[in-house]
């Protein structure tokens, strides 16, 4: 159980949230929602210790252990990687470290044979002996094959290195779990697997931050919503939590209203026989009523939607591209092999598949930017692509200012069409003069996002376009592109975006042939 009382966090003079009063119970799951910046993940530094609040405390009890998430993989790049994670539980990892020690000693001295006896039974007690098969479990789960297991963590990219301290983190079995996004360097099956994983095999306190939809609905019990300077809990799932908070807003601001009008026809009186010999006593009575009245005070949400409106100068041929017998390989691993599909104008695809499989090495292809080693692309009549990558640093690499660097693509267009377009994605008038190499990776986003608004291309082609936005601005975003009436190509493995926006899903197997589906549901993954 985890017991808050008054807790108080603010950065310098910006106040994240006050007077927070909770408690958590053990075996329940809830997820930490709100804006960007609104104070989750400093939420959970406060929770680990790593923080300390301003006022307030966090009560936990000794014994209680805590397992998160932590992004160190540095400090392990020449680790195997299942040692990685049998590191989860030191007292574990210390013990079967000594025991292979002695195992190389001289094991006819009694001492260390008893040394020895001891260590077995420790071993056992932390249930060592099945520590190594739960370790596997967790990291093919995670998506990473049973050869890679014995192998130093800097054979393993970036999004991978985070998968195996993820699995250390569930290997902990923690009394409290804290995950800050888990599902953003997963594949759509392993978040799958996840999801299952942590419904059925995990049995204690889980709090999680997390900006997909289906992840939070299919998993959260209880809701903490990081707003208005406050974190308030609401039972249920994030439609129900939306709901009974859009209450809670319209109730505050009738009260509002009720209290204003009361006092505005009180004033009335006041100003009307406030002179009046026969009704100055009630008027003054009124007068003193008027000042012991207080008006609900309506704090301001700090969550904010931004507005895309994706447009084309003129429509492309009836068909978009063909790709015939693609097939594409790295350092003798084979990603794709024989592709074959077609895409006609207005179609809405999401590109999903395995992991590893090279979804987002098919769109550079697409895009001529790497060579295929066979087959070929023919992209249709009038096509016009306008793309966005999963690597934000592809194109925001050198110093520029906001406004200067969308003002490049913007051949056609003037400043105040620049400064307005940046607007309606939250750029304010001083985040406009921001260098583009200090923005955060949601900023970063909503930047690449506004270029793709003023290129007005007829086909979008996008990489991941929701790894760094908050709920709001991926809805707005799904707004967007469904309303949108060029052609669009997606890779994403969030599946409440995809649910929302895409026509057609084009699933990518190691074992299986394209699938070609109209619907989510219909792919099969076993």
């Amino acid at each position: 159980m985890i017991s808050i009382n008054q807790l108080s966090m603010a950065y310098g003079e910006k106040l994240l949230f006050y007077d927070v009063n909770l408690i958590l119970s053990p075996n329940s799951r809830y997820a930490l929602v709100g804006a960007n910046g609104a104070g989750k993940s400093t939420f959970l530094k406060l929770l680990t210790g790593v923080e300390q609040p301003i006022d307030g405390t966090l009560s936990i009890p000794k014994t209680t252990s805590i397992g998160w998430l932590k992004q160190d993989q540095f400090r392990y790049e020449n680790t195997p990687i299942s040692d990685i994670v049998l590191q989860g539980k030191p007292a574990l990892w210390q013990a079967l470290q000594e025991k292979n020690q002695l195992l190389q000693s001289d094991l006819n001295n009694e001492k260390n044979l008893n040394r020895l006896g001891k260590l077995e039974e420790e071993i056992a007690r932390l249930n060592g002996y099945c520590a190594s098969a739960l370790a596997a479990k967790l990291l093919m789960g995670l998506g990473i094959a049973l050869e890679q297991h014995e192998k130093p963590l800097s054979t393993l990219s970036g999004g991978f290195k985070l998968r195996v301290l993820l699995a250390q983190a569930l290997f902990q079995e923690p009394d409290i779990l804290l995950l800050d996004e888990p599902t953003n360097h997963l594949d759509f099956i392993s978040i799958i697997w996840l999801e299952k994983y942590l419904k059925t095999e995990f049995s204690g306190l889980l709090l999680f931050i997390s900006h997909d939809l289906e992840f939070i609905n299919r998993l959260a019990d209880q809701i903490l919503d990081v707003d208005y300077g406050e974190i308030r809990q609401y039972s249920g799932n994030y439609e129900k939590f939306l709901a009974e908070k859009q209450l809670i807003v319209e109730q505050k601001l009738q009260e509002k209203r009720s209290a204003e009008l009361k006092i505005a026809s009180m004033q009335r009186f006041v100003d009307r026989f406030g002179a009046s010999a026969k009704r100055a006593k009630m008027a003054q009575s009124r007068v003193k009523m008027i000042a012991k009245m207080e008006i609900p005070d309506i704090k301001q949400s700090s969550r904010s939607s931004p507005c895309f409106q994706f447009k084309s100068i003129r429509p492309s041929g009836k068909w978009v591209v063909r790709v015939k017998g693609l097939a594409k390989n790295f350092n003798e691993k084979k990603l794709f092999q024989q592709l074959n599909f077609e895409i006609k104008r207005g179609e809405k695809v999401a590109i999903m598949g395995e992991n590893g499989i090279g979804k987002s090495t098919l769109i550079k292809i697409l895009l001529n930017s790497i060579p295929p080693d066979q087959g070929s692309v023919e992209w249709g009549y009038e096509t016009h692509v306008s793309y966005f990558s999963q690597d934000h640093h592809d194109l925001l690499n050198k110093h520029a200012s906001v406004l200067a660097w969308l003002n490049q693509y913007a051949t056609d267009s003037n400043e105040q069409f620049i400064r307005k377009t940046l607007a309606q994605v939250l750029f304010n008038k001083e985040d406009v003069l921001k260098d583009i190499l200090a923005l955060s990776g949601g900023e970063a986003a909503r930047l690449l996002l506004a270029k793709m608004v003023i290129e007005s291309a007829n086909v979008l082609i996008l990489d991941e376009p929701t790894n760094h936005l908050d709920i709001e601005a991926t809805e707005a975003l799904a707004m967007a592109l469904r309303n949108y009436l060029g052609t669009l190509l997606v890779v994403s493995h969030d599946r409440h975006f995809i649910s929302k926006i895409a026509n057609r899903i084009l699933f990518i197997s190691h074992n299986k042939k394209l699938q070609d589906a109209k619907h989510l549901d219909e792919i099969n993954v076993g």
